[in-house]
């Protein structure tokens, strides 16, 4: 029986390091050549690491959350024969990079830094454990609470209930116990039983006590800790000021609905393609917030194309797809792309170049959307535009004779928010004017 160990290739240009996201094997798992080993996320993707042996892992570099350097051990595994060569030593230890999270000075608004620090290199230990990873500072598995655990009282045992499986899952769920509920009939608990203690409950009576949950720490790796360090860097580095306005989009919902009614077998149209395709139009006459501010080396770069970031919820967390060429695509081709990307997001298939070079980005919480948001920019981009919840409201409007009536109109607030250093508060309220222009009649955004 021999070693093979198996070190962290380069994963694309200019990777230095990537972080362990999750593992597929533990130490004693019969892995086969080509089986999965580790998720790893780099600044651009992730990307799974397969094993190029067959044999029974016996060390891992690392925990998720780890980053590990290019080159380094990432998992050793016995085989049948020799091993390969130069792994007949035992191994060094992975470079593991740790996170810390350290307050910012109180004049950068007291935002979360997060730094990275060379962990202190580990004593050698014998060969069978030399990548047996350590217990991580924050461990993901929940912790008990610190308080003292008061001893429960001794209650009087109930007599045997009578109920349905579907009752005692229901009342399980919603934390009632069936000893205290009353039977209406025969000595069985239903439904309505439930329905009238909780009743009960809601007009004052007798509470049960919620079922107390564990206190829990989790730590923040993958993608919800690049959420995090690109959010924290771009409130910190950037001057954000937001700007708000009201837009009526009766005329634009109803133009709409007709082209819904005879679109076929094409996509569905919602109210995002109808902004790109304004802010499309716009952007020419306002090329400062079609633009990347590099702070560092002081230049502001205005893009002539529109490549629209299009931010997007996933079970992962919050990803940018991109729409490249905006200004190109009529309004069916940009619903085909965004529910392309949407769904591409969500599971998991999107590749880089979709994920990244954003001009300006478009945030939308759909329903859910809110009177007001104040988006924060997608660094380096200079503006985040983020249309609200559609609400009707009443409005005085005047008629073509000139006499002003109440009438109920679907009303939409647009927010935006612009960095400061490059965009000046009279280019955003100049924007969404134009825009509002645009969205409250939608003939304007379709002609050519």
């Amino acid at each position: 029986m021999g070693r093979f160990t198996f070190r962290l290739p380069d994963i694309g240009e200019g990777i230095a390091e990537a972080e362990i996201v999750a593992w597929h094997v533990k130490v004693g798992d019969t892995v086969e050549e080509d089986g999965r080993l580790a998720d790893m996320m780099t600044d651009k993707a992730t990307v799974e690491m397969e094993s190029p042996v067959s044999g029974v892992v016996v060390e891992v570099a690392g925990e998720a959350g780890d980053v590990i350097a290019i080159g380094s051990p990432l998992v050793v595994i016995e085989v049948e024969g020799a091993g390969n060569e130069v792994d007949r030593a035992p191994a060094p230890k992975a470079e593991v990079v740790e996170q810390r999270i350290e307050a910012e000075t109180p004049d950068a608004g007291g935002a979360a830094r997060i730094e990275s620090a060379a962990a202190p290199e580990a004593k050698p230990v014998p060969a069978p454990t030399a990548l047996t990873p350590k217990p991580a500072p924050a461990q993901a598995e929940p912790v008990e609470s610190r308080a003292p655990t008061p001893t429960p009282k001794p209650t009087a045992p109930h007599a045997k209930v009578m109920a349905s499986p579907a009752v005692r899952k229901r009342a399980a769920d919603l934390g009632i116990d069936l000893g205290e509920v009353r039977p209406a009939e025969d000595g069985r608990l239903r439904h309505s039983d439930l329905d009238a203690f909780l009743s009960y409950n809601a007009s004052g009576g007798f509470q049960p006590a919620g079922r107390k949950g564990q206190d829990e720490q989790v730590r923040v790796i993958g993608l919800r800790r690049r959420i995090a360090e690109n959010m924290a860097a771009s409130k910190r580095q950037i001057p954000h000021f937001a700007y708000v306005e009201e837009f009526d989009v009766t005329a634009l919902e109803e133009t709409r609905a007709q082209l819904n009614a005879g679109r076929g077998d094409r996509p569905k149209l919602t109210m995002l393609p109808f902004l790109i395709t304004a802010i499309c139009k716009l952007l020419p006459k306002y090329p400062m917030l079609n633009a990347h501010y590099d702070d560092e080396a002081g230049v502001v770069t205005r893009y002539g194309s529109v490549h629209l970031g299009m931010a997007a919820q996933t079970p992962a967390g919050l990803m940018v797809p991109v729409i490249r060429d905006a200004q190109d695509r009529n309004l069916w081709q940009l619903a085909t792309e965004i529910g392309r990307l949407a769904q591409a997001a969500r599971d998991g298939s999107a590749k880089s170049p979709e994920l990244s070079g954003s001009t300006i980005t478009v945030t939308s919480l759909g329903p859910m959307g809110g009177v007001a948001t104040t988006p924060v920019i997608n660094r380096p981009e200079v503006a985040i535009i983020g249309p609200n919840r559609i609400v009707e409201r009443p409005m005085f409007v005047k008629g073509a004779d000139g006499v002003e009536r109440i009438e109920k109109r679907k009303i939409m607030n647009i927010s935006m928010s612009c960095d400061h250093r490059v965009v000046d508060g009279w280019d955003a309220a100049s924007f969404a004017q134009d825009l509002k222009k645009l969205i409250e009649a939608p003939a304007l955004i379709l002609a050519g």
